[in-house]
């Protein structure tokens, strides 16, 4: 199911009209190289493209209604393709697909349609770059305190929380592209690989012509080695999406209220309850990554095929092909809209970090109790005793820690001496950011 809000451009890719397109330039493409070299006695590409722009252009030979019709008949795709292009062109056509195989045509046009689809991709992490490079660098040094395991560590800032995820949506453009590099491929090899009816300077060509790369070395198929390392990096990708949407989602919780997504007039939570602002958008991601993530195992599994080729990849790839790209686009758009809203609720980042400032120093005043002389494991064990006393203040907390250690008060030259080393919590955020953003 197409995302109600899907982008046109990327769904057009999907269509018939565009792959049945793509299937007739590849036809005409091989036959120009045909004839070039002698192989087919007349300009078999030359007549169709005369014909095409007579009527208006390759698209104006395409008939789906009427490739459906060949088709329940012929129960071959390819074969009621041709016959329909015959029927427009005339005694001509019969010279495309001189020597070529099904697959020339289905995995070239595949390859095809998936970098067309990468490169609307590429756009959308772009579009998320830029709203969490604007967002991190607002929030920079906006303190919030830590959290592992759910629980208060030490304090970060919202900026390096956002940096980290721009590391590693950059992570994911770079395999992005190489993952587009490796699917853009071109395979005109004939029924199993060996140019036994049509020569290698037909595939170059036509690869040559259409951006791609030859095959190295194919079987009636390109090997879906490649198609499965794709759809995985798309399946990363919406790896990332969730834990970005999720984290999100965590801090919105009532318990927390650091963040929100924007909530726009006249929008409503809830049909029972309207003081709900509920996390919808980043819990529509969290499901819509699952979907795409699910489409990566069905790619894995189509490396395995029989022989030379068997048919079992290829109704995977009807659904998976457009239903990932499709879904991740849509997805990656929703999330850099989240991003670019989102409210961050500052002074109550500051007020949840003051619930443990009792607590958020543990390590440091370890490490501190080390240097002074302390064994660790001492250190540790003390700290731990007193650091969830309720009942005491921190003066009285680190006094008394201190006491226990080393057997003598906590004067006042080795509390300013511990002071001192507290703002060197996130005292890094020049030199992560010079890092992250460079």
């Amino acid at each position: 199911m197409i995302p109600r809000y899907s982008r046109p451009e990327l769904v057009k890719i999907w269509q018939p009209e565009n792959r049945y397109k793509l299937w007739l330039e590849i036809e005409i493409l091989a036959a120009e190289k045909m004839f070039a070299l002698g192989i087919i006695p007349e300009d078999a590409a030359a007549v169709v493209r005369t014909a095409a722009n007579q009527q208006g252009g390759l698209e104006k030979l395409i008939h789906p209604e009427r490739i459906d019709e060949i088709e329940r008949e012929t129960k071959h795709d390819v074969i009621a393709f041709l016959t329909s292009i015959t029927e427009q062109v005339g005694e001509s056509a019969r010279f495309l697909h001189y020597g070529m195989t099904s697959s020339d045509v289905l995995d070239t046009s595949l390859a095809l349609q998936l970098t067309q689809a990468s490169d609307h991709l590429l756009n959308g992490i772009d579009q998320v770059l830029a709203a969490l490079h604007r967002r991190a660098h607002e929030h920079k040094y906006t303190p919030m305190i830590g959290r592992s395991h759910g629980i208060h560590a030490e304090p970060t800032s919202f900026g390096l929380k956002l940096a980290g995820f721009y590391a590693e949506f950059q992570r994911n453009r770079e395999r992005l592209v190489a993952a587009r590099h490796e699917i853009a491929t071109c395979k005109i090899s004939g029924a199993v690989g060996t140019y036994a009816h049509i020569p290698p300077d037909i595939e170059e060509y036509v690869a040559a012509q259409l951006g791609l790369q030859p095959e190295t070395i194919a079987t009636q198929v390109i090997p879906r080695d490649r198609h499965a390392a794709f759809f995985a990096a798309l399946g990363v990708i919406a790896s990332s999406i969730e834990r970005l949407a999720t984290e999100i989602r965590h801090l919105q919780r009532s318990e927390v209220g650091e963040v929100m997504e924007k909530f726009t007039p006249g929008q409503k939570g809830s049909s029972a309850m309207p003081h709900k602002r509920n996390p919808i958008l980043s819990e529509n991601l969290c499901g819509l990554a699952r979907m795409v993530r699910s489409m990566v195992t069905p790619a894995l599994e189509n490396v395995a095929l029989w022989h030379e080729r068997d048919i079992s990849h290829s109704s995977v790839e009807r659904m998976i092909a457009p239903d990932a790209t499709i879904t991740l686009d849509f997805a990656l758009a929703r999330l850099a809209g989240l991003v670019d809203g989102l409210e961050v609720f500052a002074e109550t980042m500051r007020k949840n970090m003051q619930q443990s400032s009792q607590q958020d120093w543990s390590q440091d005043l370890m490490l501190f109790l080390v240097k002074k002389g302390a064994v660790r494991e001492d250190a540790y064990r003390v700290v731990q005793k007193y650091v969830f006393r309720n009942d005491l203040d921190a003066d009285n907390k680190i006094a008394l820690i201190y006491q226990e250690i080393f057997g003598k008060p906590f004067d006042s030259d080795a509390k300013a001496d511990f002071l001192s080393k507290i703002p060197g919590l996130i005292n890094q955020i020049d030199y992560i950011f010079a890092r992250v953003f460079r």
